[in-house]
């Protein structure tokens, strides 16, 4: 349960950002290059899911009152259901089991590092930061949209969450339920 009333209710997403990458930079020294943020706030190590983020505000006016933060991460599971065709574990990935309290550790300290720099009004390095480990950024991929299944290109995420996509040269935004990464096998 986070408090954060210095930001306002059209920078919820800045916080998605944060705790996305609070969980980034505690895999990174275990995974390496290969990890990734999908948007809007998934944790790819390659084309495989190791965990997501749901965040829940409460809104007062125009801030945020208090923001719930769930996040889930396969971390010592070998074994998937049938229809997770895309599933992966850390345990999977590097061949050894995790002491869960460590990692738990790790991404708590994180996340309250991006929180302190959005904080202090540091959104910009915050979503930079953010931009530049996006999976499939500058990269041309296939996406379904409204039934139409196209390729594109991920350019940039706007300041409120929407993904920006280069379709046949021209920039197109979306929101979460409006496109869909053709990813899985």
């Amino acid at each position: 349960l986070l408090n954060p009333t210095f930001l306002s209710a059209q920078q919820q997403f800045d916080l998605t950002r944060a705790i996305s990458m609070g969980v980034y930079d505690a895999l990174y020294p275990l995974l390496r290059d290969s990890l990734k943020i999908k948007w809007p706030n998934d944790i790819y190590y390659g084309d495989a899911k190791l965990g997501g983020m749901l965040i829940e505000n409460i809104l007062q006016g125009s801030q945020i009152k208090h923001s719930v933060i769930g996040i889930g991460l396969n971390v010592n599971q070998e074994n998937f259901p049938q229809g997770a065709v895309n599933a992966t574990s850390i345990s999977k990935i590097l061949q050894r089991d995790y002491e869960l309290k460590n990692i738990l550790a790790e991404i708590c300290n994180h996340i309250e590092a991006y929180y302190l720099h959005l904080k202090a009004g540091r959104i910009d390095f915050v979503r930079n930061l953010y931009l530049s480990r996006l999976y499939w950024l500058n990269e041309q991929h296939a996406f379904k949209s409204n039934g139409e299944i196209f390729e594109g290109i991920i350019k940039s995420v706007e300041p409120a969450g929407m993904l920006v996509i280069d379709k046949e040269g021209k920039d197109e935004a979306y929101n979460l339920k409006e496109i869909e990464f053709l990813n899985k096998p």
